[in-house]
């Protein structure tokens, strides 16, 4: 009885991380790397929607735009200007993976508003993933680019010269640790927004409490909305201010 009265408690507890387990989206089991998983499935509906915007939407351009055209164009206007804005002239022909970049996160993270989807940008296996690619790229092309005058960039010539030695392992350290926060923040955003509209909805079951419930979870909803596009810029920015880095090391 005991067994069973702790049964029954254990099956009332909410767990609002549960939402973002990866399950195979195929019947029961383990995960191994061959498996189609629900974040993997969701990570291609993503890829989908890309697709669809920026091919299929713009197949048929016109003068007259159609309003998925008008979206693309809007798109491709606002990253190629963030891309040259920060990264000058010589940073454009890299425009091509920023905006792939930019493009699936946000697709990531708005597919994963819908009801009974998954969160593939709340994983930081997916989000380490892309921000590891992008650390190892820029570092690359730097010393591509630089050769051995890109480690400059942690050289404050500007600052006094006792000071330098200090700023130099500082600035070391900070450039390593580029990655962890890069990742950490995106996933880390999309996590605690969907966590706390989960346990939102867990408390509108509750009928005294049920309308406002609601409220915070519609007030919460909209903010969500305002982060996923919010947290794919913070990214996609960030990623060429790490670019401009690497290829214009002592500016």
């Amino acid at each position: 009885m005991a067994g069973e009265a702790h049964s029954e408690e254990a099956g009332l507890v909410f767990h609002p991380m549960d939402q973002f387990i990866v399950k195979p989206f195929f019947g029961d089991g383990g995960v191994s790397w061959y498996t189609i998983t629900n974040s993997t499935v969701w990570m291609a509906l993503a890829v989908l929607a890309v697709f669809a915007l920026l091919v299929l939407g713009t197949s048929k351009r016109s003068v007259i735009p159609t309003r998925m055209q008008s979206v693309a164009e809007l798109a491709y206007g606002f990253i190629y200007k963030m891309v040259e804005d920060i990264c000058g002239k010589d940073g454009v022909k890299y425009f091509p993976y920023i905006m792939t970049l930019f493009m699936f996160i946000v697709f990531a993270n708005f597919l994963g508003l819908l009801p009974m989807a998954y969160t593939p940008t709340s994983q930081i296996a997916v989000t380490a993933l892309m921000a590891f690619a992008v650390f190892f790229g820029v570092t690359i092309l730097g010393f591509v680019k630089n050769g051995a005058s890109f480690l400059g960039l942690f050289w404050v010539s500007s600052a006094p010269l006792a000071l330098r030695p200090i700023l130099a392992l500082i600035e070391v350290i900070s450039y390593f640790v580029r990655p962890v926060s890069h990742s950490i923040r995106l996933a880390g955003n999309m996590m605690a927004g969907h966590a706390v509209i989960k346990v939102f909805a867990g408390f509108a079951a509750i009928a005294a409490i049920a309308p406002f419930s609601i409220l915070a979870i519609t007030a919460m909803y909209g903010l969500e909305i305002l982060v996923s596009f919010i947290q794919a810029y913070v990214f996609t920015i960030l990623t060429c201010v790490y670019l401009k880095d690497a290829l214009h090391p002592h500016h």
